[in-house]
């Protein structure tokens, strides 16, 4: 063997090796797409991240100009050295939801992998070396179809497991008559409601609920398999959708006797499309509740005011008071009193009187709107007013969901950056306003996932912020020309009604949140309130 044959094989494992971080990334971004190759392909039209594929297209465009050359062998050394920093750097990248390797997710990789060696292999065998070198690179720049065809051979796979892992699910449960399992659905607010539903009913019952995200049919399957006991009393299930049909799935899989539905607005657009869509999805949980069940809705937001319901006997209807949809209510929220570190509210109940008020240490209309969906549910249950009161004086902030800090150099830090949508900003906002010893700073990206209308929505926004707050930074590219438009316009009104008002207000945009943490660090000061408003995922960067 020659030293230009090592040389060659040593540029081969390297580019290689780049290949297989460029594999490791599209199977990160078909993570959080739900393995779903439909999502996955309608990203990767807005993709962000398709400069490494021009590196990588043009790498292999190098190897296949001059490595035929007597100029070969310096191109395969400098191809080589190139894919091994690309490699390394792409290893680097911290990412807000970084790969999880799962037995899927390993499955996947182990296929593309597979896949890599096979057509490396064969190039090798049939061309040489060479074109060895070439087919690697060729792999790089194309890596979203490798993704796309480890997710397509393993699909048989994946439904047979799928099947014996609901297979069991459905045995656990049916072992367990006395189960009261309550169904919680929404636009937004249902992991909050889910948190508060939870402690609340944990002061009389066993309960358990779907941790973290686990709002799919599958991530309800495994909370089932892996944290459902004989001796709980309640199961608490989120129930998420990204399609028509989803919640009714994990209905016929769990089937709620009670269910929550917290919102239907224009969230998650991108995806259904239209509004009625969305609200025809989320009553797929009421409309699956048994006759003797109970439906609990919130008459906040008029696609659930004007949707009867007809085949539950028990329904209640609540509102937090802070929109018109109000007369049909059954339960609201009244005598609302905020203070530094707790809120004071009564709940009026049906036959028009008023509860003695609860504390609680949350903030926010919204959280209280929650909260409320907890006291009924736990009043169905037969709870008495004095064990939920002491529950909701209990119940912790949620992280990153208007989540409230003090630091020890005097700034408050609301952090509602879990996501974001026009009405649980325009509630932040309301959140903010209520500080006002020193300045007001938010942080945003925008909102995200709201089809059509996203730019119209992120236009608004930025008026909003203009009143809102004295100084906006905005994070990114993806809505940075409409809330800055939005923010202009929202602050030439305010000059035109007062120019004192008006002219000390600014926004500032910055390319990532690291950039953004440098300038607050940079700028703010004791008295300062910081509202941290949505933070988008890896894949709308």
């Amino acid at each position: 063997m020659t030293t230009e044959f090592y040389i060659y094989v040593a540029g081969l494992a390297l580019v290689c090796f780049y290949a297989a971080v460029r594999l490791r990334f599209e199977l990160q971004m078909m993570q959080q797409n739900s393995y779903r190759t439909s999502r996955y392909l309608r990203w990767l039209r807005t993709d962000h991240y398709s400069t490494a594929r021009v590196v990588a297209l043009l790498m292999a465009l190098v190897v296949a100009v001059f490595s035929f050359t007597r100029w070969g062998l310096y191109a395969t050394g400098a191809i080589a050295v190139l894919a091994l920093y690309q490699g390394i750097r792409g290893l680097r990248i911290k990412y807000k939801k970084p790969l999880v390797f799962t037995a899927r997710a390993i499955r996947i990789f182990v296929v593309g992998l597979i896949l890599l060696a096979a057509v490396v292999a064969i190039s090798w065998i049939l061309w040489g070396i060479v074109w060895a070198l070439f087919a690697g690179m060729a792999l790089a720049a194309l890596s979203p179809l490798w993704i796309i065809a480890a997710v397509v051979i393993l699909m048989p796979v994946e439904r047979a497991i799928n099947r014996r892992y609901i297979d069991d699910a459905r045995r656990i449960l049916r072992s367990m008559p006395r189960l009261t399992v309550i169904g919680i659905t929404g636009s937004y607010g249902k992991t909050s409601t889910k948190h508060y539903l939870y402690r609340i009913l944990s002061e009389k019952f066993s309960v358990v609920m779907t941790p973290g995200s686990f709002n799919t049919t599958l991530g309800v399957v495994r909370t089932i398999r892996e944290h459902l006991k004989p001796f709980h009393e309640v199961f608490i299930v989120e129930m998420g959708a990204k399609q028509p049909g989803d919640i009714a799935e994990i209905c016929d899989l769990v089937h709620p006797s009670i269910g929550i539905i917290t919102a239907v607005g224009e969230q998650h657009l991108e995806s259904f499309k239209t509004i009625e869509n969305v609200q025809r999805t989320k009553f797929e949980l009421a409309d699956a509740l048994p006759h003797d069940g109970v439906a609990i809705l919130n008459d906040d937001f008029e696609y659930i005011a004007d949707r009867r319901v007809t085949n539950v006997e028990r329904i209640f209807r609540y509102t937090s008071g802070t929109s018109g949809a109000t007369n049909k209510a059954d339960y609201r929220v009244t005598d609302v009193k905020y203070g530094r570190d707790e809120t004071t509210f009564r709940i009026e109940t049906p036959d028009g009187g008023k509860t003695e008020p609860f504390t609680t240490k949350l903030a926010g209309i919204h959280n209280l709107s929650n909260i409320l969906a907890g006291y009924i549910a736990g009043k169905t249950l037969g709870m008495t007013e004095a064990e939920m009161r002491y529950a909701i004086g209990g119940i912790e902030q949620v992280e990153h969901r208007l989540n409230i800090k003090h630091t020890s150099g005097g700034i408050t830090v609301i952090d509602d950056a879990f996501n974001s949508n026009p009405h649980g900003a325009a509630m932040a906002l309301d959140v903010l306003a209520g500080f006002t010893d020193g300045r007001r700073i938010v942080v945003t990206p925008g909102m995200i996932e709201l089809g059509a209308k996203q730019e119209h929505y992120n236009r608004e926004f930025g008026k909003q912020l203009a009143e809102a707050c004295d100084i906006a930074v905005v994070v990114g590219e993806y809505n940075r020309n409409a809330i800055l438009a939005g923010f202009a316009e929202g602050k030439a009104e305010l000059a035109r009604g007062n120019i004192s008002l008006a002219e000390n207000k600014t926004a500032v945009a910055v390319a990532t949140f690291a950039d953004a943490s440098r300038h607050i660090r940079e700028m703010a000061k004791p008295g300062d309130t910081i509202l941290y408003e949505n933070d988008l995922p890896d894949t709308f960067k």
